[in-house]
């Protein structure tokens, strides 16, 4: 157990999405939490009571994070997006003596560059796909030729959930290439690529929390990324997720952690890249050996799975990522609610492509109340000067439910969905559905 003084801890979310509010949610419902700062939020969280947001601090200055620390006596930071995990600012913080919750801008590598962690896992045996690096496009272009489609083309760096294409065809894994490699269409993310083979199977998602040698699961949680229902259309940064995940199996858990978690957590200490944070694994349950394989890393809570995870834990959660941070983490438990969570994601019309800034939202706060246990996570909204709710963002928000089991989860957040007046938003209807499936039919 870590001693908290009297008053509490005070605490700093880095970042303004739906996954930091869901993080400030859960971290000031935490009774050893005396208040919770965002920075820079949005206007939902602000609105919403589980915040107090600075939206003038600039969090790529690194000086100004830690003046505002010392100012205020923070006591824990936890660092929401990729960008100033990949900048360093969590090094900055430590050397401060600042308790931070999350990796270091070397460890950070294992989402920032594809490369670094394919790399990593040839030399530490972890199960992935089989892939190459390049830099040159008639290069790419051979190899490609010569392994056929389907075929995966990713940017090696970061490129918000969108540099991965999956080709099904040789023209458009040539296509992705050259709008990586030749157009630079994801500038410096895709000046270097990584191709590897296409893996057929059932994705899933895979959270641990990590303080340099231990690793301890989160419950599971799978996400919907393609646009369109079905899982159809291009990839976005996540549509929906539901939790728990039934295709991650207590069996498969232990075999994920000992395969992949363990395997990388102690690799990246060998490798001098001591890793403090979230491992979120996107997995692959093989089809043909029913085995799973690592698709990629993000060193950060997923968004939206981190929307199920926060509504479900009834842990302490400042308690754990300080233990996580003063590498304590051996012999921590989590309590899970029983329940079941979904999260339907509300976008902007035109998202992943372009999409119009500032419509209006209306009916949310009666929205939020037209179903029992919902809660409305904001990602990309802000006030107008009228003090209207607006969009200013590809995914705005999150709408979260609990159930008994997924399918009364579902039917709980599209209520409160139906209820939102928003013409220029749109969802998938099917958030949940393979889950849904696989539940006994009611006799």
């Amino acid at each position: 157990m870590i001693f908290i003084g009297a008053a509490g801890v005070v605490v700093l979310v880095i970042g303004g999405g739906g996954r930091e509010h869901a993080l400030c949610y859960a971290l000031q419902r935490s009774s050893s939490c005396d208040a919770v700062f965002c920075a820079p939020g949005n206007a939902g969280i602000a609105d919403s009571g589980d915040a107090t947001c600075i939206s003038d601090l600039d969090i790529h200055n690194s000086s100004a994070v830690i003046s505002f620390c010392q100012r205020w006596g923070v006591g824990l930071v936890v660092v929401g997006p990729e960008s100033p995990l990949v900048a360093g600012l969590v090094n900055d913080l430590v050397k401060a003596g600042i308790p931070t919750f999350g990796p270091s801008s070397e460890a950070a590598a294992l989402e920032g560059s594809k490369d670094f962690m394919k790399k990593l896992c040839d030399k530490y045996g972890i199960p992935t796909a089989k892939y190459q690096t390049f830099t040159n496009a008639s290069d790419a272009k051979n190899y490609i030729e010569k392994q056929g489609a389907p075929i995966v083309v990713k940017a090696d760096g970061l490129a918000s959930g969108k540099g991965v294409v999956v080709a099904e065809t040789l023209e458009e894994a040539y296509g992705a290439v050259d709008s990586m490699l030749v157009k630079g269409n994801f500038g410096s993310a895709g000046r270097q690529i990584v191709v590897e083979e296409f893996l057929e199977g059932e994705e899933a998602s895979f959270f641990a929390l990590v303080d340099g040698e231990n690793a301890l699961p989160l419950a599971s949680a799978q996400d919907h990324k393609r646009v369109g229902e079905g899982d159809t259309g291009p990839n976005t940064g996540g549509m929906g997720a539901y939790s728990s995940a039934p295709i991650l199996t207590k069996e498969l858990e232990s075999l994920v952690m000992k395969s992949i978690i363990l395997p990388t957590v102690k690799g990246m200490e060998a490798e001098g890249c001591r890793f403090v944070g979230v491992l979120y694994a996107g997995l692959i349950i093989d089809s043909k050996s029913g085995l799973p394989k690592l698709l990629e890393y993000n060193v950060r809570f997923g968004d939206p799975e981190c929307q199920v995870l926060m509504v479900r834990l009834e842990s302490d959660l400042v308690q754990i990522l300080l233990a996580a941070c003063k590498g304590q983490l051996s012999g921590v438990t989590l309590d899970w609610s029983k329940d079941s969570a979904l999260v339907v994601v509300l976008a902007s019309k035109g998202y992943p492509g372009d999409y119009k800034r500032g419509t209006i939202i209306k009916n949310l706060q009666e929205a939020e109340v037209a179903a029992s246990k919902v809660k409305i996570f904001h990602a990309g909204t802000a006030l107008d000067s009228h003090g209207n709710m607006v969009a200013m963002g590809g995914r705005v928000l999150g709408v979260t439910a609990m159930g008994s089991d997924i399918a009364e989860a579902q039917e709980r957040a599209y209520q409160v969905v139906n209820e939102i007046i928003w013409p220029e938003g749109f969802c998938r209807r099917d958030i949940g559905w393979r889950a849904v499936s696989r539940l006994p039919v009611a006799k």
